[in-house]
């Protein structure tokens, strides 16, 4: 053996035997010249003896461990434990409080402010936009929409099988959306609240999704949080189409290209239930390439009332109540359906820049045997990135509103919208907007009671701001 090369390794040895025992004072020089035969032999000699002591040291404190883990060690012998139990301590407060660390991790939690300042060169009555689901007020700084998200969805790989999200929402945006009592029963009840609704992935072939609660309409390719959309103010489709639904619903991934969807609702826009009939929805999503999705969706429901609700009084005497506000039935309540074929795709042609084509067909009548009103059309989307801060976007509409179920009247409208997107930070968005609406017919409002035009201009600036975890994921 040569025992030269152990020299390092013996050094580290005594050091640790040292510091561990507090008993060996083997000292080895930190540089050994050999000068002589003999001297080399004396140290090998020297270390040899060495190896030896430290070899029965290091037998005799394993026999002292594998008598007793408790027992303590010699006089004179350093307590190792005493040092280690406060890492030991350490590591098991870091362990207890993993738990809220994964947590929060896993779970987005963020807020959103988005007000605007926009212009109607019409300068119309009232500073009212005419056919805006948001962007409501002509010359005034106004408030779209204040936001609360907080939702943790399943992670069935981690083996989280249940998922929750909860949408608060103020402002403008939460009046478009639920304000109306002529469309839900009791909409105060619900008004903050956007979306709420738990999830569970019951363990069937690939998972099936279930989701129970009120969630967002995904009917229309544009949704309800500015950062996402490409544009500012929201389509004609976008306002017409359901903004949100309670009940149930379930999708299912086939494979890697394709899931499918079913819905089982109240109604369009009812938390509430405004008739005895369920409303359905069946859809797919195809994504044929990785660059390409196309959802399509068919609704069927029935939205006429079957009873009348009373929030400021004059109900009849003896009309029943539900938590103290009376209502009474409708005799013969209308039964015609409502039928929407709804469809999108998404293409990102290039890396920069996004295309996107949405069609709609809606068919509505008051009795099963009324004739229909419907409306037809759809809207052509461009997005073209030309920095990482900077985007350019284009959208063009049309909507035929034949009976009036969207705008109230039979006209033809349209809209060209050309926005301009400038990101000065992760979380703060300004974004500015031309559109042109226009119709084949005197609809829009002007600064002359009764006088009407056939279009409106209006000039936005909109920013948007948003806060929390997770800053870059879509809502």
């Amino acid at each position: 053996m040569n025992y030269f090369r152990l020299v390092p390794a013996i050094r580290i040895a005594v050091a640790l035997a040292a510091t561990c025992s507090g008993t060996l004072t083997f000292q080895v020089p930190a540089q050994t010249v050999l000068s002589s035969s003999a001297d080399r032999d004396a140290e090998i000699q020297q270390l040899r003896e060495l190896v030896l002591k430290l070899q029965a040291r290091v037998e005799r404190l394993e026999g002292q461990q594998s008598t007793s883990d408790t027992s303590r060690p010699p006089a004179g012998v350093p307590d190792a434990s005493a040092a280690v139990a406060p890492v030991q301590s350490a590591f098991a407060a870091t362990a207890d409080d993993r738990g809220v660390l994964d947590f929060f991790k896993t779970t987005t939690m963020a807020i959103a402010v988005d007000g605007y300042y926009q212009y109607n060169f019409n300068d119309p009555i009232g500073r009212v936009n005419l056919l805006r689901a948001y962007d409501v007020s002509s010359n005034a700084f106004s408030l779209n929409q204040a936001n609360l998200i907080i939702k943790r969805d399943p992670d069935v790989a981690a083996g989280r099988r249940f998922g929750v999200r909860l949408d608060l929402q103020f402002g403008q945006a939460t009046e478009t959306l639920q304000g109306n009592p002529a469309n839900e029963p009791r909409p105060d009840v619900y008004r903050p609240i956007y979306q709420v609704y738990g999830t569970y992935v019951v363990p069937v072939g690939n998972g099936l999704t279930v989701d129970f609660g009120k969630w967002a309409s995904s009917l229309g390719i544009e949704g309800n949080y500015t950062k996402d959309q490409m544009n500012y103010s929201r389509s004609y489709w976008f306002s017409f189409l359901p903004f949100y639904h309670m009940g149930a619903r379930a999708s299912y991934k086939l494979n890697d290209r394709v899931a499918v969807n079913y819905w089982v609702i109240n109604g369009t826009q009812w938390t509430e239930a405004f008739n005895g009939f369920k409303d359905q929805m069946f859809g797919f999503n195809l994504q044929p390439h990785k660059t390409v999705n196309w959802i399509a969706n068919y609704y069927l429901g029935q939205e006429h009332p079957d009873v009348v609700f009373f929030p400021n009084g004059g109900a009849p005497a003896g009309s029943p109540t539900e938590q103290g506000l009376p209502f009474q039935p409708v005799p013969n309540p209308a039964n015609g359906r409502l039928h929407i074929l709804d469809s999108y795709v998404t293409w990102q042609s290039t890396p920069k820049l996004t295309l996107a084509l949405e069609g709609d067909y809606v068919i509505q009548r008051i009795l099963k045997e009324s004739a229909p009103s419907h409306a037809t059309g759809g809207a052509l989307y461009a997005r073209y990135q030309a920095a990482p801060k900077v985007a350019f976007a284009a959208r063009a509409e049309y909507l035929s509103d034949r009976g009036g179920i969207f705008s109230g009247t039979t006209q033809a409208l349209k809209e060209a919208t050309l926005t301009y997107d400038h990101k000065l930070t992760e979380g703060f968005l300004v974004r500015t907007e031309w559109r042109r609406d226009f119709s084949n017919r005197p609809f829009f409002l002007t600064d002359s009671l009764g006088t009407l035009s056939n279009h409106q201009n209006t000039a936005t600036i909109g920013l948007v701001w948003w806060w929390g975890n997770h800053m870059g994921e879509t809502w």
